[in-house]
């Protein structure tokens, strides 16, 4: 109990001297919530990117793979960049691909983007040259990771039968065209054509700039009849079941591929394989080396802070030789002494570190409201800012307190 009331009686001290010395208390505060803030600040942007990244591919699941017309750009010494000319895949490769890829509990979807500068009609409404139309199949969706908010996707009867329907982007329904109205039923005119709405996908956001929620998807056929255009580079999509299976299907749907068309066995591949886990390793080094950068920048910055603190530190214990001269001449302890300086220290550093998280919270709140992204409140930053400020303070705090308690009390109360 003797020693609780003496702890007790070092942080009433402590939290004395703090009042006493306000305006140096406030700009120690100050000194550490900027360190704190620049680490948090930083911490919460990153994993602010990383969720929003990771959010908009990792509902396609790590169970699909794209197969593309290129996979990377290849680069030559000396910087200039050398791009390896594959071949667009074309519709007969495409239709045949899918027809002979028949690898177990395997889905393969065929779309292609008809057009981005698409006219879209209702009633007397229409909006600017500014849709997206995509071509389809039944596969679409599922496979790329969408999700139908209202009404439903396309079925097999609609592709096959060339069903004049379609499915819209979220914008349609909340600020576009048919924001006012039930949208399902509803008819749209493009390029004359007039198709039934059936499903509302979920807002996606957008992408580099590009809202991915200004689309309309009809079926492949009818937007191959109606956007004919010559060297029409098609896309497809492969969604596994079972995930244990993925490597396995894609080398047989590389060795598919390779069969259409006709490449010999010491030719290389003249088309590229994307798959959505490798995706989503590339946003985790990417956002990893981004956290990485925010410890070090914060480190320094926090580096700076401590310094800071343990100089004014020092010169607090200077100017109160006088007053530790008189305590240990009142017969207080060398533990005692340091004690008070300690818990003095760790009492600033963690009113900078609750400080600068704040700042920090609300300086990323801000970034991810103007860039547009969700927030997602960082807890592992908002812990390492505690204990960072903590150690700050530890560090700072612990050769005062030992320089305090080590005055001899003659010398101290000589002290002017």
């Amino acid at each position: 109990m003797l020693k609780i009331g003496v702890f007790r009686e070092n942080i009433k001290i402590a939290l004395g001297s703090i009042r006493t010395q306000l305006l140096r208390t406030i700009l120690t505060v100050l000194i550490i919530a900027i360190g704190i803030t620049a680490l948090v600040g930083i911490l919460t942007v990153v994993t602010a990117i990383d969720y929003n990244l990771t959010s908009s591919f990792a509902s396609m699941g790590s169970n699909t793979f794209n197969i593309n017309q290129y996979q990377q750009t290849l680069r030559e010494h000396g910087g200039n960049e050398v791009e390896k000319v594959n071949p667009i895949i074309s519709y007969p490769e495409a239709r045949a691909f899918k027809e002979k890829y028949k690898y177990p509990l395997t889905q393969t979807s065929l779309s292609f983007t008809a057009t981005s500068k698409a006219e879209v009609k209702y009633d007397n409404q229409k909006t600017d040259p500014e849709i997206s139309v995509i071509g389809v199949d039944e596969y679409f969706v599922t496979n790329s990771g969408l999700e139908i908010t209202q009404g439903r996707n396309f079925n097999t009867f609609d592709i096959s039968n060339n069903v004049y329907s379609c499915v819209v982007g979220s914008d349609f329904a909340t600020k576009g065209l048919l924001k006012d109205v039930n949208p399902l039923g509803k008819t749209l005119a493009i390029r004359g054509a007039k198709f039934k709405v059936i499903g509302v996908l979920k807002e996606q956001g957008s992408s580099f700039g590009n809202s991915r929620d200004l689309r309309v998807l009809i079926p492949l056929q009818l937007a191959r009849s109606m956007f004919s255009q010559p060297n029409i580079n098609y896309s497809l999509s492969i969604m596994i079941k079972k995930t244990e299976m993925l490597d396995a299907a894609i080398d047989n749907a590389i060795v598919t591929m390779r069969q259409i068309r006709k490449l010999n066995p010491v030719e290389e591949d003249n088309f590229g394989i994307s798959r959505s886990d490798d995706l989503l390793h590339k946003i985790a080094e990417l956002t990893g080396v981004l956290g990485w950068s925010a410890w070090i920048m914060g480190i320094i910055t926090v580096l700076g802070s401590s310094i800071a603190l343990m100089n004014i530190m020092i010169v607090s214990v200077t100017e109160r030789t006088r007053e530790i001269g008189v305590r240990k001449a009142l017969g207080a302890k060398k533990r005692t002494i340091a004690w008070q300086f300690f818990i003095e220290t760790l009492t600033i550093g963690q009113m900078g570190g609750v400080l600068g998280i704040i700042f920090g919270i609300l300086i990323g709140y801000g970034i991810c409201a103007a860039a547009d992204w969700d927030f997602v409140i960082p807890w592992k930053a908002m812990m390492a800012a505690f204990v960072t400020s903590f150690i700050v303070a530890l560090v700072s705090g612990l050769y005062p307190a030992i320089k305090a308690s080590r005055l001899d009390p003659i010398e101290a109360l000589r002290y002017e």
